[in-house]
């Protein structure tokens, strides 16, 4: 008898835990019980919050999901024990933590008094081994094989009680963390880059906390269509009016009232109350009891004096966008392309993806502004002054050293030449070159 071929088994599909979904620890005796397990177990301990994005105001942490070997999986309701977590924070803190994208899960627990001594972010690394999709899903089943269940990441997580699949999927988020570490610290150790990801991952701990926008109601969504001063102002004075009710209610702001109607309010320019209940979505059930406020706020922004209206031309605090460099500064933009151009090659040899190689806001910055010393020691000290790593540094700076003594190529000079290659008068006259 022959034997049967077998086709490679797919990926293992994962509905919860290997151990089953623990119970949500919601009282003082759970979470002491619970703290003295983490505390007594080894190794580095799995991390993971849920968060209600996109349905409350504030990113508070409304489950906190962790994970050790001989601890188990253990779910967290920060909500419910109203942030008194002094047992969890000694069983912790000061231990390493292994989160995917770090940055997102770290503002709210710190809000929480929980800090890691030292982490690894599974997600930055899988981007400085060369993965190209990074999502933890992807690297779990691309490394140990196995399928997680999805389905609840944009789910309303303030929900009270939290449903029996969520609470499996967000055990699953933490249930093979640590196994996805041990991988990609092999690899990147492999590949000589586990001193960067160290390197990395202390950067991405202790980042300060991000400084407010100025003007954080010019990113409404479709503020490009509204063309005039008093357009703008009354864009400002909706979104502060919203960014209030929301704040006070903890509700996400494009629940209060989205974006598309407050640039539709702006460019219908409403006459009375009416006429603003008319238009898409202020005249819901909802929204009526607001709608004179709105109108209140429109109509204090019609009346502003024209000193007090915004500047159309937005503030940037830094270097025009790039596409407009060629006009501002053409040397500028000579300096850019030349150091985009080496710093893509560096990335592709490497393996990596060129924003992780250098911050594109560090390279647009020293390449609109370089420093007076363009050697690689000043362009070194430029880019740790900007932030860079150690390794970013040593990998960059020559190669930007030589890219900022590019300069735009001699528009005359060009010219000139093409008109000389073109005796017949077919080339651009000395007028229209220098233009």
């Amino acid at each position: 008898m022959e034997a049967a071929d077998h086709e490679p088994a797919g990926p293992i599909l994962l509905k919860e835990p290997a151990d089953g979904t623990p119970p949500v620890v919601a009282d003082p005796t759970d979470l002491a019980r619970a703290s003295e397990k983490l505390a007594a177990g080894t190794g580095a301990i799995a991390v993971d919050t849920e968060r209600a994005s996109g349905y409350r105001y504030w990113p508070k942490a409304y489950l906190v999901q962790l994970r050790r070997e001989g601890a188990g999986t253990v779910l967290i309701d920060p909500i419910a024990l109203d942030g008194e977590l002094e047992p969890l924070r000694q069983a912790i803190n000061g231990e390493e933590w292994v989160l995917h994208a770090a940055s997102q899960d770290l503002p709210c627990l710190f809000e929480l008094g929980l800090t890691p001594a030292s982490l690894f972010d599974t997600e930055l690394a899988g981007r400085l081994a060369g993965y190209e999709r990074v999502a933890l899903g992807t690297l779990v089943e691309r490394l140990l094989g196995y399928t997680l269940e999805k389905g609840h990441s944009a789910a309303d997580w303030s929900k009270r009680p939290l449903p029996v699949d969520w609470l499996n999927y967000a055990a699953l988020d933490v249930e093979l963390l640590v196994q996805l570490r041990e991988k990609l610290e092999a690899e990147l150790d492999a590949q000589g880059k586990l001193e960067w990801a160290r390197q990395e991952f202390e950067a991405v701990r202790t980042a300060p906390q991000p400084a407010p926008r100025a003007e954080p109601w010019r990113r409404t969504s479709g503020i490009h269509k509204v063309r005039t001063a008093r357009g703008l102002a009354a864009v400002r004075a909706l979104w502060e009016a919203r960014d209030e009710l929301a704040r006070k209610r903890d509700r996400a702001p494009s629940r209060v009232l989205p974006d598309s109607a407050i640039v539709n309010a702006v460019l219908s320019e409403p006459k009375t109350v009416a006429e603003l209940q008319a238009l898409p979505v202020f005249g819901g059930r909802v929204q009526r009891r607001y709608t004179a406020n709105w109108f209140r706020h429109l109509e204090a922004a019609r009346a502003l004096p024209r000193e007090e209206l915004p500047n159309p031309a937005q503030h940037h605090d830094g270097p025009p966008p790039a596409n407009r460099w060629a006009d501002k500064d053409p040397d500028a933009a000579a300096r850019l392309a030349a150091a985009r151009a080496a710093l893509n090659a560096i990335a592709e040899h490497h393996r990596l993806p060129p924003e992780n190689l250098l911050l594109p806001d560090l390279l647009r910055r020293t390449c609109w502004r370089p420093p007076e010393d363009k050697s690689v020691e000043g362009v070194t000290e430029a880019l740790r002054a900007g932030g860079a790593r150690p390794w970013q540094v040593e990998l960059t700076a020559e190669a930007l050293s030589t890219a900022l003594h590019a300069t735009a190529p001699d528009k005359g000079a060009a010219g000139s030449a093409g008109a000389a290659g073109k005796p017949d008068g077919g080339g651009a006259t000395e007028g229209s070159v220098g233009k």
